[in-house]
């Protein structure tokens, strides 16, 4: 694990909405300078912070806390909602924030999604910080800018890119997880193993314990993450880029793993747990569409069963019902379905012309019925 003095940078270089990384431990004195540089400018500054955080960990960043406005949001993805997305509206009007004002997104996913959008969308944009306190929020979620809520429809239909002006990642509040949402984090991970980086999933194979939140590796690990998610948004921030590539790779077994959280309820999944059975679906039909033939689904099964992740799921679900959600992702174009498929493991693409029989097999092989 890291010493407390040191400290991970890097950029998101994105022109005029560039922004740092930083990756270390005991991130708040960086986080009260930022915030006393805010009160010198007389800019209003609150927060929006994750109940469930508060309540595991009630000294995370209780200097910077007990000087701020906050607003509590209960944890889950339930939560990423119109009816929070209003409430936190409501809290910004209240606390007379106004364009020069700073929301502080303190939480997993769900907190920095949801914050992210109340912050783009009041006054038409305010800026915003991501205090990413999950893994799976500190490799993937809070960087990139996407932000947004669920619909009954689907997952993320409404929302916004709005970057965020720093992304402070603090691997101390780790301790505070249980394994089951460490673990969902590890899920995002894998992911980008899988996607582009095959001597990471390499490394995740061959590391002598599975990873936890002591574990050496972890802050080079996260570091690594960040980068290529760094490297893909900076190459499409919209996803605007309609070919095989671009920043759609990095739904990587998301179009299964949403429908699964759809269909079965939010709450049901934690969204790495979805995704592990989605990565699985993914690496199967790359298979039956005679791809990744030299890597062993096995190998896959055994790393993501190492973390206690699913490989099925809980409970069947109705395939009928999963492909109608899938035809709600934001990937569909022109009513087609597309997914990221893989060459090998760490080499992906988009494609947009599978055959359904093949998903519903896929599909029916994790369990749905």
């Amino acid at each position: 694990m890291m010493k407390e003095t040191e400290s991970l940078e890097l950029t998101v270089n994105l022109g005029s909405r560039s922004y740092p990384i930083s990756i270390g431990l005991q991130q708040e004195q960086n986080l009260l300078a930022v915030s006393a540089m805010l009160s010198d400018e007389g800019r209003k500054h609150v927060a929006v912070i994750d109940q469930g955080l508060l309540e595991k960990n009630p000294s995370f960043m209780q200097g910077l806390l007990k000087s701020l406005p906050v607003i509590e949001i209960p944890s889950g993805e339930t939560s990423k909602s119109v009816v929070y997305l209003e409430k936190i509206w409501n809290f910004l009007a209240a606390e007379k924030v106004d364009r020069t004002g700073v929301l502080f997104a303190m939480g997993g996913g769900v907190t920095g999604d949801l914050a992210g959008f109340a912050a783009a969308s009041y006054l038409r944009g305010i800026e915003f910080v991501q205090i990413p306190t999950t893994l799976l929020a500190m490799v993937d979620s809070s960087v990139g800018g996407k932000t947004g809520i669920n619909l009954k429809a689907g997952k993320n239909l409404v929302g916004s890119f709005h970057q965020p002006n720093h992304v402070f990642v603090d691997l101390e509040v780790l301790d505070s997880l249980s394994k089951r949402e460490f673990s969902s984090g590890v899920a995002e991970i894998i992911k980008y193993g899988m996607l582009g980086n095959q001597q990471l999933f390499a490394e995740l194979l061959s590391l002598d314990a599975p990873l936890n939140p002591k574990s050496e590796e972890l802050s080079q690990i996260v570091f690594r993450c960040c980068l290529e998610k760094t490297k893909i948004v900076e190459q499409d921030e919209r996803e605007i880029n309609k070919g095989e590539g671009g920043r759609a790779l990095l739904n990587l077994g998301h179009t299964f793993a949403h429908a699964f959280e759809s269909v079965a309820g939010y709450g049901k999944y934690l969204h790495g747990e979805a995704v592990s059975i989605g990565l699985l679906c993914a690496f199967r039909l790359s298979k039956k569409l005679n791809l990744c033939q030299k890597d062993s689904e096995t190998a896959l099964m055994d790393l993501l069963e190492s973390y206690d992740l699913p490989t099925k799921l809980n409970a069947s679900l109705r395939v009928d019902d999963l492909i109608k959600a899938m035809q709600n992702d934001k990937k569909v174009m022109r009513g087609n379905l597309r997914f990221v498929l893989m060459e090998e493991i760490g080499k992906s693409f988009v494609h947009s012309s599978v055959d359904s029989t093949l998903v519903r097999d896929v599909l029916c092989s994790i369990g749905a019925s």
